[in-house]
């Protein structure tokens, strides 16, 4: 028995978190990346993705409304078997911090639906007399857990590009405290085309040295460009953006007509909903 503990798997739900303006192939991409690198250190088993666009609250220029942004990447994970859109962030009429956002779902995934947990203790607690069948009780939880040599309690890890885990040095962006429960409580797998910039800003930055077990970096061998961004400047100059996200997303995008100048130049002038916050705590 002693020497299975080392071989067990940690199970991990991946956490994306971002405007999604709008969902391309790139940002699809990121899953499959951090789910082969993962599973390749043996450690690993990935059970979900979850793409959580970020709320219009947010007020990041050019952000369109949270329901169309959901909406697409609803159509471009349709076909996933693992990867899912979460409307929950979106959904809230506040901007979210990211690790309120983490909180909610290793919630959830310890909870997932409190009603039927309820239900299911009912059952337990009532007999009294029917003391006899306690060891029993057991049998249907190691049904439920197929593979033994899993680790029972999923982590859940914020996935991102190497411009998120950069933004972490953008003042006011972040609270420290924050970023420190993110990589210390959950962790970050970091995609990276230029893996030597990241490592350098992981070791300029104490807490992220501290943590650097934590933070897995993942080179993207076969590198991809897209941005959303580039995708809107396309869009606004009427030009083709096919292949670079999926054609659902793109045949979305035409019926609705959601990009054009106006609305890029939605929330200019705005601050972003952190940078306020965030600045304000600091004054008082």
């Amino acid at each position: 028995m002693a020497m299975e503990g080392p071989d067990k798997k940690t199970e991990v739900v991946l956490l994306a978190c971002g405007s999604f303006n709008p969902i391309t192939n790139m940002h699809l991409r990121l899953f499959e990346l951090a789910k082969d690198y993962l599973h390749e250190t043996g450690k690993y088993k990935v059970i979900k993705g979850i793409i959580s666009p970020v709320g219009d609250a947010y007020k990041k220029k050019g952000l369109i409304s949270a329901n169309h942004r959901v909406t697409m990447a609803k159509l471009a994970t349709k076909n996933s078997d693992w990867v899912e859109v979460d409307d929950w962030e979106s959904s809230q009429s506040e901007w979210l911090e990211t690790l309120k956002v983490l909180r909610y779902h290793h919630q959830k995934l310890l909870s997932p639906d409190p009603t039927n947990s309820l239900q299911n203790a009912i059952p337990l607690t009532k007999p009294g007399r029917k003391r006899k069948q306690e060891p029993n009780r057991h049998d249907p939880v190691k049904k439920k857990n197929q593979s033994p040599d899993i680790k029972s309690v999923p982590q859940v890890k914020l996935l991102c590009g190497s411009d998120m885990l950069e933004s972490f040095g953008i003042p006011n962006l972040w609270k420290l405290e924050d970023i420190t429960e993110i990589v210390e409580n959950h962790g970050l797998v970091c995609i990276s085309r230029a893996g030597n910039s990241v490592q350098k800003f992981i070791y300029e930055s104490d807490i992220l040295w501290r943590h650097k077990n934590n933070i897995h970096l993942v080179e993207e061998w076969i590198t991809n460009d897209i941005s959303s961004t580039k995708i809107r400047r396309a869009l606004r100059r009427g030009q083709s953006i096919r292949y670079l996200v999926p054609d659902v997303v793109q045949a979305y995008i035409e019926k609705n007509n959601l990009y054009s100048p106006e609305s890029e130049d939605r929330n200019a002038g705005v601050v972003l909903a952190p940078l306020q916050k965030h600045a304000s705590d600091s004054k008082n």
